[in-house]
């Protein structure tokens, strides 16, 4: 058995609890972000339509109202990103997650890239934004580099891996398809500056999946089956 690096509730509190699939409902979702208050985890990802509702149930909690804007393609005007990030903020979200746009990035346009993000942390207003590079895509591991320096630079505060929803051509040990390499996370946290930190999104399912990209830097780590990665931790270590 590896040794635990965290504890449970240290464990907890990298933890993103996604709730993001499509077919989620309001019910689902309240269910679950109660589910993370239950954990108390860092924080609960929901759909924008529900970050209100969210933001009413963790009111006074330590587990932050995090909503998705433009999700999960990215490829919105910025002044929809901007509105989208405003009325967030404005019902309650302490936390942003969004994409940046990768075929801008792709086509050299890092001007654009860049500011696009910028507009978003400024709309913001001072709390956390996540950028998504959804690495899946990239060939070219520079442009991993290069997304993460742009980030870094508009004063985003984290570089996330993936939104969960787009394809990818990595696999686990297990056969699921994951959204990076712990190559990747390696290269983005060297990619950028101590105070930028790092989230794995889409390959954290099992505790030992939790340790590898911890080892390698990375702070939070978006989850859906939180309830199934807590119960194994206390399987393991309890």
């Amino acid at each position: 058995m590896t040794e635990a690096i965290l504890t449970k509730a240290e464990l907890a509190k990298m933890v993103d609890h996604s709730l993001l699939k499509p077919t989620l409902t309001r019910e689902d979702t309240i269910k679950g972000v109660e589910l993370a208050l239950r954990f108390d985890v860092a924080a609960a990802s929901v759909k924008p339509c529900y970050t209100k509702i969210t933001a009413d149930i963790l009111k006074g909690s330590n587990v932050k109202t995090n909503p998705v804007i433009c999700f999960p393609l990215g490829y919105d005007t910025t002044e929809i990103k901007v509105a989208a990030a405003r009325q967030a903020i404005e019902e309650g979200a302490q936390e942003i997650d969004m994409v940046l746009n990768l075929g801008a990035l792709i086509g050299g346009d890092y001007d654009f890239v860049r500011d696009d993000i910028a507009a978003v942390v400024k709309a913001s207003e001072g709390n956390v934004v996540k950028v998504i590079l959804e690495t899946g895509y990239y060939e070219d591991l520079d442009l991993i580099v290069k997304a993460c320096q742009l980030i870094e630079e508009a004063g985003a505060n984290f570089v996330k891996t993936s939104s969960g929803f787009a394809s990818s051509p990595y696999t686990n040990l297990q056969g699921e398809t994951v959204g990076y390499t712990l190559e990747i996370i390696k290269l983005m946290r060297e990619s950028v500056s101590d105070h930028i930190e790092v989230k794995a999104a889409q390959g954290v399912r099992r505790v030992q999946d939790a340790w590898d990209v911890v080892k390698l830097g990375a702070t939070r780590f978006g989850v859906s089956g939180t309830e199934k990665l807590m119960a194994e931790y206390d399987s393991l270590y309890g």
